[in-house]
């Protein structure tokens, strides 16, 4: 953890030095303060706050940076978005997003670095369930205090965003069965009692208020979480709890 938080200490120093006036704050979110970060399976989940909307000059060398920072970061690296603070509070949704990164986008920006500053803009319902957890759980690392940056972000709004990620359960659950597995635990336990849970927790909720049936699947999931290796699951049973879940989720 003393890496990561090296890893974090650079970037928000670094950002303080690009943004300079312009930075509002930089929030930590996602599982790095949720309890349950892992550097082998775990991105670190950043939201940068302007003031004003940036120049592509700036998102260069900020983009720049960031590619740096994220050759030491974790496994799944890092994921960031600059937004600014006009649409935090009040909340606007979709969300605009003045620039985005994430180790999937690591080609682009290196294949044609113009080209991306120039197009990664525009909406992302994602940033719904981002600011959520920076009310319910987040941290600011720097800048000005969380409650006074973000608005809360209406439950419609949240439930939308947070839908987008299982809407196809059914079908996703055989790629990415860890995953899927226990955001679906997340969104239920949400829909039913307004909770805010990481991936683990989600899990463990499950386990109190899904059917016996579901266990195994369940904990399965919960132990290719938490770094185990001889993790196998039954297809059958998760084809079956993926539709179980949207049900209920939908009801």
């Amino acid at each position: 953890m003393i890496e990561t938080e090296n890893v974090i200490n650079k970037f928000v120093k670094e950002s303080q030095e690009i943004l300079k006036d312009n930075l509002t704050g930089i929030y930590l979110h996602g599982s790095a303060v949720m309890g349950c970060f892992n550097p082998e399976k775990s991105d670190l989940d950043l939201i940068v706050v302007v003031n004003e909307p940036l120049q592509d000059d700036v998102k260069r060398k900020f983009m720049n940076m960031v590619i740096e920072v994220n050759e030491a970061g974790p496994a799944k690296g890092i994921e960031m978005s600059i937004v600014t603070k006009d649409v935090c509070k009040p909340f606007v949704y979709p969300t605009p997003f003045e620039l985005h990164f994430s180790e999937m986008h690591l080609g682009w920006y290196k294949d044609d670095p113009q080209d991306y500053v120039r197009k990664m803009k525009g909406t992302d319902k994602d940033l719904a369930a981002h600011f959520t957890i920076i009310g319910k759980r987040g941290k600011c690392l720097w800048g000005q205090p969380i409650e006074e940056v973000f608005a809360l972000v209406p439950k419609a709004d949240y439930m939308d965003s947070i839908w987008e990620d299982i809407a196809d359960a059914w079908e996703d659950i055989l790629d990415n069965t860890m995953y899927i597995t226990l955001n679906l635990a997340r969104v239920l336990a949400y829909k039913n009692e307004g909770l805010i849970l990481s991936k683990k927790e989600g899990g463990e909720w499950a386990i109190k208020n899904v059917p016996e049936e579901y266990h195994s699947l369940i904990k399965a999931a919960m132990s290719e979480y938490a770094d185990a290796n001889d993790v196998s699951y039954e297809y059958d049973i998760a084809k079956q709890y993926a539709g179980y879940m949207l049900q209920e989720i939908q009801s």
